[in-house]
């Protein structure tokens, strides 16, 4: 029956990592018995590829078209990678699948191989995210940071070309799926650069009244432990209202019945740190999602909005980009 049934078209963004992705998801669905047609789709964070992230005004901008492509039914599904995926979405849109998982922690990657312990504390490391630029002030606050836009291959041509730049940090994930890990100098521990919540993991998206595509996704590609971890991510950033434009990081792991979920909100300037951890038994996504709007509230209770409202204030640093 599945062999008579129409491909199932797939949206995403059109980056070699965007397909990279799609491309792995289309082989879960494959083995599953489904054929696919891949369709890339330009996002308003393609189409402004110098504008800093911080600087775009959207929650979705790695998301919106592809939304509307699959509200319009212009595609059957989307993928993306889960950091991009704003925590609330259209009422018409929901998450059919938590897919593979790869190393969610950071990456210093130099012009030859660099060590963390080795970085000067007068360094320029480039990054495109408020969430990385924060914590590097925060663990070396003489370090200059300049804003990086791009996809993985652009931002690696731009450390090539810029002698005077020391390092730029990157998702290990990215650079792992892209068959570039020998680039990386130390995958950044948690403790160090805590990673942005969902960093690693897919996620499918499917219309919330196509129950036929959500079943086919979630049997072909779910992996209930990852989906698990990551629901506590992702309401930790939901109840402190975060995107990809706040510095906001979270990573969950568990440790036999019980999920330890580390948060952290960090004012741009680094000086200022919210951190804190809570760990508890974790049977489902829901469980997993009430630790992490606990360990919001506490963060919160700690003076984490007070940092959150001076970032949405429009108070962002300058661009420093030569």
């Amino acid at each position: 029956m599945s062999a008579l049934a129409p491909p199932l078209r797939i949206g995403t963004r059109g980056s070699a990592l965007a397909l990279w992705q799609t491309e792995r998801i289309r082989e879960l669905l494959r083995r599953a018995g489904r054929d696919t047609q891949l369709i890339a789709i330009k996002t308003t964070g393609d189409l402004a590829p110098e504008v800093p992230l911080g600087r775009l005004g959207s929650r979705a901008i790695f998301t919106k078209q592809i939304d509307d492509a699959l509200i319009q039914r212009r595609i059957d599904l989307a993928v993306h990678s889960l950091k991009d995926l704003p925590t609330q979405l259209p009422a018409e849109i929901a998450i059919g699948a938590i897919g593979p998982r790869e190393d969610p922690r950071d990456a210093l990657v130099g012009r030859a191989p660099l060590r963390w312990q080795d970085l000067p504390e007068t360094a320029v490391v480039a990054t495109s995210s408020l969430r990385r630029r924060a914590q590097l002030l925060h663990l070396k606050p003489k370090i200059r940071v300049i804003d990086l836009r791009g996809n993985v291959g652009t931002r690696l041509a731009k450390l090539d070309a810029h002698p005077e730049w020391n390092a730029v940090v990157l998702a290990t994930a990215g650079l792992v799926r892209l068959g570039l890990d020998s680039r990386i100098g130390e995958r950044l521990p948690v403790e160090l650069m805590l990673p942005a919540p969902g960093q690693g993991a897919l996620a499918v998206t499917v219309r919330t009244d196509d129950g036929a595509v959500a079943d086919a996704v979630r049997r072909a590609v779910h992996e209930p432990e990852v989906a698990v971890a990551v629901a506590a991510e992702r309401a930790f950033l939901r109840r402190l209202e975060g995107g990809c434009q706040v510095p906001v990081a979270a990573f969950a792991e568990r440790s036999g019945p019980k999920l330890r979920l580390q948060g952290r909100v960090v004012s741009l300037d680094g000086e200022i740190m919210i951190d804190g951890q809570e760990t508890s038994a974790t049977a489902d996504e829901a469980e997993a999602a009430a630790l992490g709007t606990a360990l919001a509230e506490r963060l919160l209770a700690e003076g984490a909005g007070a940092i959150l409202s001076d970032v949405r204030s429009g108070a962002l640093p300058a661009v420093s980009e030569p």
